[in-house]
């Protein structure tokens, strides 16, 4: 299952070639090659390394053939560098939740986010949650930081009830009714809340499954821990990772969305599920209010007694299903990777010109 962002690298450079190529050359840097065909009118360099690919081995590329302006969209800028850098920064989340990484990947986030903040000529940010956290944290002036929203797949749409959704929740093994939170199963996303939460809402809804699908990330123990603890295991589901085109039925056969992430600096999986017209519990801090506008239901984070009646109200009140769809329909047409591209490319015109 890819990253966040490896989506948005793949998106936004899709969207963004063909506006480059009319202005000038487009050069492509890649550890192992992309499918045939993927990038075309591109030139490809394929340079292999085993690891610190960015930090050495794109670094040396940059000494023997440096391009007019680098763009790295994702967090890191190679050592070495032509003098036109710009660079997304996605998210601080390790900043203000350091308990939900590891040790290590903290430090190593915290050291390489602040050193690319600072020698990039310009900086990309998710949301204006993380431009906030970027000055506020490491001192970046304002100016340096251009919040540029992403796009969401725009192929996801409600998939009504019907043999193909039926498909898909049997190979995952998944009963109707059910919650779905669909993400990486890890300390971030809060999880060990939600299942709390949920065991809270489970007396008047004996039939209702809580689904945690996608991939196991790090320190996820504690979270299949806590349902064991409460006796949920029947209740609550982990179908692993979820297939690019099933992920169209799995959502939009969910009562509700789950989002409570402690942070966000954008946060995808709300946009997928309005693109799916399923109702969204998400979290009223970092990015998650700016990004899922009127189409959500907001509670803390921190609150498991807010949570669970945040779920309350969407299993139980239609009136607040239907609005919270119909806004999360009309809030999609603030984002698009085409607009993304746009604006990308006019901030590469900029400094190439200068």
């Amino acid at each position: 299952m890819p990253t966040g962002t490896e989506g948005y690298s793949y998106h936004l450079i899709q969207a963004l070639v063909p506006r480059l190529l009319p202005m000038s050359d487009v050069r492509l840097y890649f550890r192992a090659p992309p499918p045939d065909g993927t990038f075309p009118n591109t030139d490809h360099r394929i340079i292999p390394f085993p690891r610190l690919w960015t930090h050495l081995r794109l670094s040396w590329e940059m000494v023997r053939q440096p391009p007019d302006l680098l763009f790295v969209p994702a967090h890191v800028l190679p050592l070495v560098r032509p003098h036109r850098a710009i660079v997304t920064i996605h998210d601080l989340g390790y900043r203000y939740f350091p308990e939900a990484h590891p040790l290590a990947q903290r430090l190593y986030l915290h050291l390489s986010t602040r050193w690319n903040a600072r020698v990039a000529e310009q900086v990309i940010a998710d949301s204006k949650a993380t431009q906030r956290a970027l000055v506020r944290e490491y001192n970046v002036p304002i100016e340096k930081v251009t919040v540029i929203y992403p796009g969401y797949d725009r192929s996801l749409h409600p998939l009504h009830a019907g043999r193909r959704r039926c498909d898909v929740l049997n190979r995952y093994n998944i009963g109707e009714p059910y919650i779905l939170y669909l993400g990486r199963i890890q300390p971030r996303k809060n999880l060990v809340r939600l299942v709390d939460a949920f065991m809270r809402v489970s007396p008047n809804h004996p039939d209702l499954m809580l689904v945690l699908a996608g991939p196991t990330g790090w320190l996820a123990d504690p979270i299949r821990t806590r349902v064991e603890a409460l006796g949920l295991r029947g209740r609550v589901h982990f179908p692993g990772y979820i297939r690019q085109e099933d992920k169209a039925a799995l959502i939009s056969g969910a009562l509700c969305f789950a989002f409570p992430s402690l942070y966000e600096g954008f946060g995808f999986p709300v946009l997928e599920a309005q693109a799916c017209g399923v109702p969204i519990l998400t979290s009223n801090t970092s990015s998650l209010p700016e990004v899922a506008g009127e189409g959500a239901l907001l509670v803390s984070p921190v609150d498991t007694e807010a949570i669970a009646q945040g779920l309350m109200q969407l299993l139980e009140d239609n009136r607040l299903r239907a609005r919270l769809v119909v806004q999360g329909e009309l809030n999609l047409t603030r984002f698009s990777w085409e607009r993304a591209a746009r604006q990308v490319t006019e901030l590469i015109e900029k400094w190439v010109t200068n």
